[in-house]
């Protein structure tokens, strides 16, 4: 089975291709899933963020709120590596789990995991075959984002400039899909990739 990691800055789009692979029956694993099912309340992880970051970054039901850690991450660098360092051990435990899992399924020619930050995180614990770039253009990426997050263009870029650029990923790229919300284009684009996979891993 090839693993598959696919990758793409804030607002890219990685989501609507994941839907579409999902629909040709291909697994999923999606690493920001995984992180927000990791730091539900009362859970190891949580725990530990609110020891870290402190209680003001909880929404009024106790959950935290993304946008709020987020704030905290992406201004002070020190504190990006502090929940880098409690959450990314958990987070690959569970993907290398899920992979195991697949692995005895022979039908499967091939899974994705979703890593939005594949290029930024600096040791991945895990054999990846090839690497997925969703690409889009920075404008529609700041767009998309402000629609999505309810949040100002400033707050946009700046979280894209703590990213790599968009022409250091597609550098690092083995396959790339642009994704520029023509969606019959993009899922003409999947089912090539989708039948590439299939050949290479056979």
């Amino acid at each position: 089975m090839l693993v598959i990691a696919l990758t793409g800055g804030i607002g890219s789009g990685k989501t609507t291709v994941t839907e579409i692979f999902k629909s040709k029956n291909i697994p999923i694993i999606d690493t920001d899933i995984i992180a927000r099912q990791i730091v539900e309340p009362d859970k190891p992880a949580y725990i530990e963020i609110i020891h870290q970051f402190g209680d003001s970054i909880l929404d009024e039901n106790k959950n935290i709120n993304r946008q709020k850690l987020r704030a905290q991450i992406f201004n002070f660098p020190e504190k990006r590596k502090q929940l880098e360092n409690i959450l990314h051990p958990l987070i690959w435990d569970y993907v290398r789990s899920a992979i195991d899992s697949l692995q005895s399924a022979i039908s499967i020619p091939y899974c994705i995991i979703v890593v939005p930050l594949l290029f930024e995180t600096k040791q991945i614990p895990i054999k990846i075959d090839r690497v997925l770039v969703i690409d889009t253009p920075e404008s529609l990426q700041i767009k998309r984002t402000k629609e999505r997050d309810n949040c100002n263009s400033e707050q946009v870029e700046n979280i894209m400039q703590a990213q790599v650029s968009r022409q250091s990923r597609l550098k690092l790229a083995d396959d790339i899909v642009v994704n520029e919300g023509n969606i019959e284009s993009l899922k003409g684009d999947i089912e090539s990739l989708h039948q590439q996979y299939i050949n290479l891993s056979k």
